[in-house]
């Protein structure tokens, strides 16, 4: 056999590859649409529920009640979806991003997002793995989700920890369930008046302890525009931490795995180093506004494609041995939240014009 027999071998196995991911991949795109779709009503458009949630739980169902016909000819398509498209969009979630961005929130904005991604990381590992018992896996992703960006920081963790479907699904709905509560109680604390913190260092407070990124848009813009305006900046920058943390966790995750076994390598995300590398490239704004804004728009798509391949594995007997700790740990990451970092937010932003 020489060469041109090789080529033509490898050529005919990714093709016949490509073919056997598209029917699942166009099951995953058709429900991505229809998640759009319900996404755009004007219900969950008022709750800012974002189409990934909608993706997920569409495909949950379609799951369960198809869980035959995914094991066969559909399957490669939906694990592609939910693993190497996931990488792709995280990749392209640095368009959102610019180091500007990250720079007006100043030293420190940037310590206190530092101190809540850091701590709450640390606490959801140590309280869910030595407090509840839980696996090491779903006690990362809950305190993941809470830390950084919600769903999207849970689904961006997945590879590193190796989870399961099934216990990414059950993080995801703690980052739904508490980010949702969150959304409507800031508000609701504020206007009360007795919270001493100006409208601005509010929005602080908003953007370095709410779940998710359309959580803090939420409560931000129902608590005022000053609010809306540094909110916003200071939640993407624990964004941008997703990267790090993602590093971080690969390489403790791998030293454990090292202290039983010399063998064990560390694994490094690749696809978190390009989710730097491309807020590195957008910060130098060489592509003009509106196609930016497109390929957000696209990166969104993909992140509900991702999203509903999750559900679609997720199948609901495997969390019969889950029980309530997840939400135990949930539970006690938003308590956490909202104390420390009012507390953080008190210490450092008081005076706040």
């Amino acid at each position: 056999m020489d060469v041109r027999d090789v080529a033509y071998a490898f050529m005919n196995t990714i093709n016949s590859d490509s073919k056997n991911l598209v029917p699942g991949l166009a099951l995953v795109a058709l429900i991505s649409l229809v998640a759009f779709w319900v996404a755009g009503t004007s219900a969950l458009t008022a709750l800012r529920i974002s189409p990934l949630i909608v993706g997920i739980l569409i495909g949950v169902v379609v799951g369960n009640t198809a869980q035959q016909q995914l094991t066969g000819s559909l399957e490669p398509g939906v694990t592609f979806a939910a693993k190497k498209v996931l990488r792709l969009a995280i990749i392209l979630y640095g368009f959102r991003i610019t180091f500007t961005q990250v720079a007006s929130v100043g030293a420190m904005g940037i310590a206190l997002d530092v101190f809540m991604v850091a701590s709450t990381l640390i606490l959801g590992a140590f309280l869910g793995v030595r407090w509840l018992g839980m696996d090491k896996e779903t006690a990362i992703l809950t305190a993941s989700g809470a830390a950084i960006c919600g769903a999207a920081a849970v689904i961006a963790t997945e590879p590193v920890v190796k989870a399961q479907r099934h216990q990414t699904a059950v993080a995801v709905a703690t980052v739904v369930i508490f980010g949702t509560v969150a959304m409507v109680l800031y508000p609701l604390i504020y206007r009360t008046g007795i919270v001493p913190l100006s409208e601005q260092a509010f929005g602080v407070y908003i953007g370095a302890t709410l779940h998710g990124v359309a959580h803090a848009v939420a409560a931000s813009d129902a608590t005022g525009p000053q609010a809306a305006d540094i909110a916003i900046i200071v939640k993407m920058t624990r964004v941008l931490m997703l990267a790090p943390a993602l590093l971080i966790i690969g390489w403790w995750l791998s030293r454990a795995s090292s202290a039983q076994s010399d063998k064990t390598p560390v694994t490094i995300p690749w696809f978190a180093v390009g989710f730097i590398a491309v807020a590195a490239f957008n910060s130098l704004e060489l592509l003009p506004t509106t196609l930016v804004e497109r390929i957000v728009a696209i990166d969104t798509f993909l992140l509900t494609m991702a999203m509903t391949g999750l559900g679609l594995g997720t199948i609901l007997d495997k969390f019969k041995g889950v029980g309530l700790a997840p939400f135990k740990l949930a539970l006690t990451l938003f308590l956490w939240l909202i104390i420390s970092g009012f507390a953080a937010t008190w210490l450092l932003f008081e005076n706040i014009a």
